[in-house]
Parts: structure tokens; sequence; C-alpha cells
């Protein structure tokens, strides 16, 4: 896990400038928790903004977060975009190009009240800063969400909280817990790319569409994810049976080790993001891989999120689609849940 996080960080970084960046994130997050700042829109707590239908915020003004906006205005989904900037001065970078190149319908802003009334909320923020070990960049992160997701929480007490910040098990859980919302409404972007990609793979380069409709990559993000199955009618007899799982096997080996060759961007993340919130704002009831509480699934007893497959609609997750039965999926997804546990029993919430 730590290996992979280290591999894996430039893609949910902050800034090009982390220390400092981070530095300026907290203290306006203290300064949120403490009521000095000016609530603009206090009026509209509770209340529904004016030609504001489907309104969606993304939290955090990274690479990540600008792509997260820019895939959501493209597909359409929502009648309004609001950009949470927390950083402090001017805007830089990216969020100045978006005030610049004015999007129909996209806001940026550093008040949180600006997020009431969202449908869904996007969290991409990530604390780097000056943390020395694996442990202390997560409860530097924890300390970090601990200001943002109470304040968010408020504004949007309705809203599906879809989670895309590092690592996402475990910041998934944390905002679980920081909000106090139902299960069912916060959810992590998961192995929701990763099975896109998988199903393709299988439908196009492998030429195995009728394998890809049930295939799903499912459990912790990075090496440790595997693929599964929701639902595959082998053959009656046992001997055909078993021919037809191994041959399946093979299949989705070979998809697996194509899709190792695969980075993961911020562009694709947000590609996925606006697939999420788009079966989301639209009730689609559409199956994703999403990070979900996994406590009660293949005999998992811990709080931990890993990735599922899920019916996803307006209130977030339906229900967990059924998993065929699969002893070795069962013991990865047993041993990423209790690596996960052990790592959140570390935690200061």
């Amino acid at each position: 896990m730590i290996a992979k996080f280290e591999e894996e960080l430039p893609l949910y970084s902050l800034s090009s400038s982390d220390a400092a960046r981070q530095s300026e994130l907290l203290s306006y997050i203290a300064k949120i928790t403490e009521g000095e700042t000016d609530m603009k829109s206090r009026s509209k707590i509770g209340g529904k903004n004016e030609g504001c239908f489907n309104k969606i915020t993304v939290v955090g003004a990274g690479d990540l977060g600008i792509a997260c906006v820019l895939a959501v205005a493209a597909k359409g989904v929502a009648d309004k975009v609001i950009l949470l900037d927390l950083s402090e001065g001017a805007a830089k970078g990216g969020t100045m190009d978006l005030e610049i190149f004015a999007l129909p319908n996209v806001e940026i802003s550093r008040d949180f009240s600006a997020s009431a009334d969202s449908k869904v909320v996007v969290v991409t923020v990530n604390s780097l800063g000056n943390a020395q070990t694996y442990l202390d960049v997560i409860q530097s992160n924890v300390d970090l969400f601990k200001g943002i997701i109470p304040a968010i929480s408020h504004y949007s007490q309705n809203a599906v909280l879809l989670v895309a910040s590092h690592p996402v098990e475990v910041m998934t859980y944390v905002t679980w817990k920081l909000s106090a919302f139902p299960k069912s409404r916060v959810i992590g972007v998961g192995a929701n790319l990763d099975s896109e990609r998988f199903q393709y793979i299988l439908t196009n380069l492998l030429k195995a569409e009728v394998l890809a409709k049930d295939a799903w990559v499912i459990g912790e993000q990075g090496e440790d994810k595997v693929s599964s199955w929701t639902s595959y009618n082998l053959a009656a007899n046992q001997t055909e049976g078993m021919a037809a799982r191994n041959s399946r096997q093979k299949v989705a080996n070979r998809a697996m080790e194509v899709l190792k060759g695969k980075g993961q961007r911020s562009w694709s993340v947000g590609l996925s993001v606006a697939d999420l919130t788009d079966s989301i704002l639209k009730d689609r009831r559409k199956v994703h891989s999403i990070s979900t509480l996994a406590k009660g699934c293949c005999n998992i007893n811990s709080e931990v999120f890993l990735s599922l497959p899920c019916i996803l609609g307006t209130k977030g997750v339906l229900e967990m689609a059924k998993l065929e039965e699969d002893p070795l999926v069962q013991e990865k997804l047993q041993s990423s849940a209790g690596s996960i546990h052990d790592l959140q029993q570390q935690l200061k919430l």
C-alpha cells in the first residue's frame, strides 16, 4: 500500500507548491471552524438556489479538481458546477484560467456557503505537507478533512459525497465518519475507471463481449485490485463448467495485464467522476465499481470501504450487486480489508 501511494502520489497533489498551499489551506480551514469567514450566503442554508436544480460542488482546485469540473461541464450533467478553492490569496494557475475563459454554469468560490444544496459534492483535496511517513500523510489528510467535511455536510445535508482523495478507501471511510451521513450517500471513486477500462479491453481488444458485461475490477486501488464477476452462466455439466471458468479466467488475466499498462491521470479520473455524477443525478440505476462500506460482504466484519459493484441513483448506493462466489477473490478482499482496518485504527479522528 505504501509503495502504491508513493507511485500514484502526483495524481492527487494540490499544486506544485504543496507545502505553502497546505499551510494556507489549514489556516483557512481554522478560520472556517472558528466562524471567522464571511458567509455571504447564510440565508441560503436549507433553501433552494434559484434556477439551480442539479448542482455539483467540487472541493479542491488542484489539477484533479479542475479536471473534474471540466469533465462534468463537458458531459452537461449539472445545471451549476461550483469549484470550491480553499486556498487564500489571488487565483492561481488553472483556477485563474477558468476565471479568464469563463465556462457556462461554472462558478469559482472560496466560501463554503456557495456549495449549499448541492446534489453531489466531489472531494479532491489532498494534503502533502511535510509529513515524513505514510501514516503522517494520511493523518494530515484526516486533519484537513475535519474542517472540510462537516462544513460541506452542513450546507448540503442531502448530498451524495463522492471522494476522489487519496488513498480513496481510507478517505471515504473518514468522510463517512465525519459527515455522519448514511453509508449509501458516501462513496469513493474506487475502481470505476479500472472497471470501465477492463470491460472495454474485454469487448474491443479481446472480443469477449459476453464476458465483459458482468466483469468488474474490485477491492483496493492499486496492485491489490482483483477481477470478479457479478453473474455468469457456466455450463450445467461440472466438467464443462470448470473448462468454461478456466477459459474465462485466462481472458480476464490477459485483460488485467493490458490494464496494468494504463496509468491514471487527472483528466481520466475526472471523466470517471463525471460518469458517476451522471448516474447519480439522472438516477440511471447503473452498476459501477465504487468504494462502499464492505462490512457484511465476503465475511468482512470491519468498517472498511472497498470497491464493489453497486447500483447508483439519486440517493447514492441503491443496492450492492451480488458477486459470484470465488474463494480466491474473497481471500484477497479480506486481506485488503484487514490491512486497511489496521491502518484506520492508527488514525486520530
